[in-house]
């Protein structure tokens, strides 16, 4: 028996866990050996409709529309989803897979024996939006950051390499080092779905069943398993497969920081004379509006849009509803407007620096990043000198009461 499959039995039942990489050609041939060797009473499988959907509607992002996404403000989520495909499809082209080939060998296998399977894995915008709403603005742009240089690195995995991800202690290490860099979209990546995972094996029909699980989720779906058996841990999923609302304290704080600083630059008009107030304002304009607009330039926005963005995002950055990314996602929308062949070509396009660039469906969200970040540096850079020359101006005035 492959060191990839792993037996527990529950009771009477037997379900065998498959663990596979995602872009593996031998999980691809493991996958349709179990099936076909095991015979079992049911598939259970590591995808959603929604990503089987993606995986066999070829059509799907022509239906998308772009101001609606930025409107609702999905964009970052629509990046970070679009950028964890190009990533995963770099590693399958380099090997000769498509990512998620085993999850589709798996049903395409089930389909033709006639094995009913089931489609195991949380709604993937469920999953997106609780690591999401987990994450600080920062944070956010963070692991965008990190995702995206990771696309534009050419560093190839060989065969052997990719194979080593199935081997435990690689896995074990590489979930410490997630939990170590951002341990709340850890937890919503990795220990949720583990439990989501298991218990819906657990919960499908059949004496004997195979589920083709991501290697990384072998462990702790075998530990949810066991609890579930012995009557430990609940098939009700409720408080996992939503969105969690946020408190009132996380939808304060954004607003701190432009309230402090709007304080301060009337105050200084106040008590400092026009002067002293225009000199302030014109550095929150400049230090701001310049580094958006760099952030416009990076992404190689149209020059209408570097100019909004120089213009919009000292504004932006006080209204914490809003984000200069809203603007100039829009105005580059309205003046290169994705063709036909930016939808069908995708894909492809998600495997290359050039396609980035190229391709106006993702060259929007580029710019809408980009100039968001810039003002957020921006905000923060012009933010700190204004905050601390008023303290220290304050301390002045204290001092010269004594």
């Amino acid at each position: 028996m492959s060191d990839n499959i792993t037996k527990v039995k529950i009771g009477e039942r037997e379900i065998i866990l498959l663990g596979t990489a995602h872009v593996s050609e031998e999980s691809v041939n493991e996958v349709e050996d179990s099936i076909r060797n095991e015979k079992p009473d049911r598939v259970c499988i590591e995808i959603d409709k929604s990503r089987y959907t993606s995986l066999t509607n070829k059509s799907m992002w022509k239906d998308m529309s772009i101001p609606q996404v930025l409107k609702e403000k999905k964009g970052f989520l629509l990046l970070a989803n679009l950028v964890l495909s190009s990533f995963q499809k770099r590693l399958g082209i380099d090997l000769g897979v498509k990512p998620g080939a085993e999850m589709m060998k798996a049903i395409d296998i089930s389909e033709e024996l006639g094995i009913p399977f089931s489609f195991c894995d949380r709604e993937i915008q469920t999953t997106l939006k609780r690591a999401w709403s987990k994450t600080g603005f920062w944070g956010k742009n963070k692991m965008l950051a990190a995702m995206i240089s990771s696309v534009f690195v050419k560093e190839k995995l060989s065969k052997e390499e990719i194979e080593k991800l199935k081997e435990k202690n690689a896995l074990e290490n590489m979930m410490e080092e997630l939990a170590q860099y951002m341990p709340q979209v850890k937890s919503v990546l990795i220990d949720e779905r583990d439990r989501f995972l298991a218990t819906k094996i657990f919960t499908s029909e059949g004496k004997k069943i195979i589920a083709v699980v991501g290697a990384g989720h072998v462990k702790g779906i075998i530990t949810w398993l066991n609890n579930l058996h012995e009557g430990k841990a609940s098939t009700d999923l409720s408080d996992i497969d939503v969105v969690q609302k946020k408190s009132f304290i996380s939808q304060t704080i954004p607003f701190i920081l432009p309230v402090i600083i709007v304080s301060i630059i009337i105050l200084r008009f106040l008590f400092g004379g026009v002067k002293g107030g225009v000199d302030m304002l014109t550095t929150w304009i400049l230090i701001n509006g310049t580094l958006s607009a760099i952030g416009a330039i990076i992404a190689f926005a149209h020059p209408i849009t570097i100019i909004i963005a120089f213009v919009a995002a000292p504004i932006t950055s006080l209204i914490p509803v809003l984000g200069v990314g809203l603007f100039t996602g829009l105005v580059e929308y309205k003046f290169r407007k994705p063709h036909v062949a930016d939808f069908e070509n995708i894909s492809e396009d998600l495997t290359s620096f050039k396609g980035f660039y190229r391709n106006r469906f993702i060259h929007i969200l580029l710019v809408f990043f980009f100039s968001n970040l810039g003002s957020t540096i921006g905000t923060f850079v012009a933010g700190v000198p204004i905050i601390a020359d008023s303290v220290r101006n304050l301390f002045d005035f204290i001092m010269n009461l004594f």
